[in-house]
């Protein structure tokens, strides 16, 4: 078994950060289906903003709200604003790795998903 990305949303824009709240993120649940993320799943979110990353669970904001909400003590680690990526993983068969694709879903700074794919595009070096 192997590790691989599940999913991705790139490049969303953080809208609350909320230190009373127990914990999570909140995100539009139209970008959580779209990326195969379920509420409560593991996600890791990376702060493109500040370098910092963290893992914690997804839990649903109204659908077509736009809303990235860091809450609990990770709202510490993001603030208004700020641009995140948010992944989730899976575990894959040794067998399958060859043909899995992970779902990419990219958004506007409104949170609007603008596309989807499925291959992350190499960067020329």
């Amino acid at each position: 078994m192997r590790i691989m990305l599940k999913s991705k949303i790139h490049r969303a824009r953080v809208t609350e950060a909320n230190l009373e709240y127990e914990g999570s993120i909140a995100i539009d649940k139209r970008l959580m289906d779209e990326a195969d993320i379920l509420p409560y799943e593991q996600v890791q979110v990376l702060n493109a903003n500040n370098g910092a990353r963290f893992i914690t669970y997804a839990i649903e904001a109204p659908t077509d709200s736009g809303i990235i909400g860091i809450q609990g003590p990770a709202a510490w680690l993001a603030s208004k604003g700020d641009t995140v990526i948010i992944l989730s993983y899976r575990h894959v068969e040794e067998a399958e790795v060859k043909n899995f694709l992970p779902r990419l879903v990219y958004v506007d700074e409104n949170n609007a998903i603008t596309k989807t794919k499925h291959i992350v595009e190499a960067m020329p070096f």
